[in-house]
């Protein structure tokens, strides 16, 4: 799978099943994702480079390389790098529809959320 390019870095799809999807997702120095959330899946995110700020319904919290965190169905979260290295992750998602489209964005730092 080809590389896909983001305003905060990009993510490639590793696997993708009839019910999962496995991507490597990653963050430039000082980029964020959206503070978003999904109707229709679930997500769990291995740290395996950097350090990843994670904001999970207004909590922010650092995890370190090994940690995993888990993002539930309609939680509002948030990925981000506060460092000068790149963070990279494991993202595997879970649930009957796993398109990019799912995405309610609340906050954007690149214009994406819809009025």
């Amino acid at each position: 799978m080809e590389w896909e390019e983001r305003p905060w870095g990009r993510y490639k799809v590793i696997y993708e099943g009839r019910d999962h999807k496995v991507k490597r997702i990653e963050v430039e120095p000082f980029r964020r994702l959206s503070y978003q959330s999904h109707e229709h899946r679930m997500e769990r995110w291995m740290i395996v480079e950097g350090k990843a700020t994670v904001t999970l319904d207004g909590t922010v919290k650092v995890f370190d390389v090994g940690k995993v965190v888990y993002v539930g169905k309609r939680q509002k979260h948030r990925l981000a790098n506060e460092t000068e290295e790149l963070l990279a992750i494991v993202e595997v998602q879970i649930g009957k529809y796993l398109e990019e489209d799912d995405i309610v964005r609340y906050e954007d730092d690149f214009g994406r959320v819809e009025q």
